[in-house]
């Protein structure tokens, strides 16, 4: 390929990053370190094990759902509650919450006092989905809502975790906290995702290669400073 055309290339590939990702025209992207499929695949694997920390007022938008959230709080069912505790040899109320969202790729606040401000603040139990978190008994327990009158909590010494009826009363809530959407809000992004990979793919000459498609998968979770890597390494890939 030559120079004129990996240039060209390149900039139909950052039109087209910018469209999927929202990249704001202009940005900059620091320089690759090497060159072709395996700064690609490098530049991948780093950015597709990152988590995202939430703050207060906002949710995560990483692709994960409250349904999401719960079906990954039950495997933890019948854990023993250890204080402090946060593996599956044991783990406390806070504990289960910061584990369950760490699986999730979503970084939480290792105590109730501070899980009980990321995210955004639900008005009431009634309003309450499943994955949200409610803090209660003075700030010193945490429950993981599951839905249908249904939460997910490391009770107390000597019992283990376990999915029961709420018990909490709306005057027994410290905070409600939704920290990811009940449900995928773009149900066609898989599909718009996978048509601008091939114009992609077909741009860089090997439509369909398997570091594309990994690429794919990250795109429609990466934040501007991630797709920018992943960016630099597709104009690598596209002038080796």
């Amino acid at each position: 390929m030559s120079i004129a055309d990996a240039i060209s290339s390149v900039q139909s590939i950052e039109a087209q990053i910018i469209q999927i990702s929202g990249i704001a025209p202009g940005s900059t992207v620091s320089s690759a370190g090497s060159t072709g499929g395996a700064s690609f695949a490098s530049t991948l694997d780093s950015v597709s094990g990152q988590t995202v920390t939430p703050s207060a007022g906002q949710m995560v938008d990483n692709g994960t759902t409250g349904a999401d959230v719960v079906a990954d709080a039950q495997q933890y069912i019948g854990v023993p509650y250890v204080f402090g505790g946060t593996t599956t040899s044991g783990m406390d109320c806070s504990g289960l919450v910061q584990r369950v969202y760490e699986d999730l790729g979503i970084q939480l606040p290792r105590l109730v006092s501070g899980q009980s401000t990321i995210g955004e603040s639900v008005p009431s139990l009634a309003d309450a989905q499943p994955g949200d978190i409610i803090s209660c008994d003075g700030g010193n327990h945490i429950v993981i809502y599951a839905g249908n009158g249904m939460i997910i909590q490391a009770p107390k010494p000597g019992e283990k975790v376990e999915e029961v009826k709420n018990w909490i009363t709306p005057s027994n809530v410290v905070s409600i906290r939704r920290i990811v959407p009940a449900q995928s809000t773009d149900t066609s992004s898989a599909t718009g995702t996978s048509s601008q990979l091939n114009a992609l793919g077909q741009l860089l000459g090997s439509s369909g290669s398997s570091s594309q498609l990994a690429f794919a998968s990250v795109l429609g979770s990466s934040t501007p400073d991630t797709t920018s890597s992943l960016l630099t390494a597709l104009m690598s890939e596209a002038a080796s």
